[in-house]
């Protein structure tokens, strides 16, 4: 099967709110809805340094998602990129979409100059971090936040 990776578009709105949604009830979070629909906004106009990208199949039907946040750096002159959400539809995982996303965050981030590219996951999460251990380096940090 081949895949397709391009900027998310306007006509993907419904398909991406069904998979964001599902990115956000796999990790057992609630996100508002006027916040999902600003992140829709943001995405689809490119502001704020943030990029959507939309992985498809043969068919052109949407199986994968990701947002992108560019921001500078204290550590670097150049700007840093945050793969800040990567998700594909359970029924199509293994189909080399997840790949293709970070891939294209990869180019993304080389075109754009950034100097890190960089993603969180779910300490439990093996099934994408079989694929990152692959496609990445895991670094030793440990996040802390503030609480709630």
């Amino acid at each position: 099967m081949a895949v397709r990776v391009r900027a998310l578009e306007a006509r993907d709105e419904a398909r991406w709110l069904e998979l964001f949604r599902a990115y956000i009830a796999f990790y057992e979070e609630t996100v508002a809805d006027d916040v999902i629909a600003l992140t829709w906004q943001r995405l689809l106009a490119g502001a704020d340094g943030m990029v959507g990208l939309v992985a498809e199949d043969d068919a052109g039907r949407v199986q994968g998602i990701t947002c992108l946040v560019f921001h500078r750096s204290t550590w670097s002159a150049g700007w840093y990129c945050y793969l800040e959400d990567l998700f594909v539809d359970p029924g199509s995982r293994g189909g080399g979409f997840g790949r293709a996303l970070i891939e294209a965050a990869y180019a993304e981030a080389d075109k754009r100059g950034a100097t890190r590219t960089y993603w969180a996951t779910a300490e439990t999460n093996a099934t994408a971090r079989r694929l990152y251990d692959d496609i990445g380096e895991l670094t030793p940090f440990v996040q802390y936040r503030r609480r709630e």
